[in-house]
């Protein structure tokens, strides 16, 4: 919404500075993946590369649904960051704005935000909408890659 009135694509959310943890660090926003720590990507998607990108993926995937105006995404973005910090090549992190992006959010029944989606094989294998703690998420992960 914000390029249609602005010209240019809004940065994904992402906590304050002095909120961050040290070992994160993510690269200039503006490119289609940004590098986290360990060589680990941020793939961002848009739905015209969602199913090339998310479901023709033979990794665990966790896609982060995320608005500009949604404070809790901010949290939980950071947390799809960590976690990719964190499991690497085990798993691709891909994070879709919700309001440039209308059509993946309606084919998958997005209806409110922060919501994770994890894939594995194109297809939905858990859920999650709304805030948890990073190591709950942590603990959900860890099963869906085992």
């Amino acid at each position: 919404m914000l390029r249609k009135l602005f010209g240019r694509k809004p940065k994904p959310p992402m906590l304050p500075l002095e909120d961050r943890p040290q070992s994160l660090s993510i690269t200039d926003s503006s490119h289609p993946t940004s590098t986290v720590e360990n060589g680990a990507e941020i793939r961002d998607v848009v739905d015209a590369d969602f199913d090339d990108v998310v479901l023709g993926s033979d990794r665990l995937v966790v896609v982060d649904f995320w608005a500009e105006w949604c404070q809790p995404c901010t949290i939980m973005s950071a947390y799809a960051g960590w976690l990719a910090r964190d499991y690497g090549a085990q798993l691709l992190v891909a994070a879709l704005d919700v309001d440039e992006n209308p059509e993946i959010p309606a084919r998958y029944g997005i209806l409110g935000l922060p919501t994770l989606l994890f894939m594995r094989g194109g297809v939905e294998v858990d859920r999650q909408v709304g805030l948890l703690s990073y190591e709950e998420l942590q603990a959900k992960v860890a099963v869906l890659i085992a």
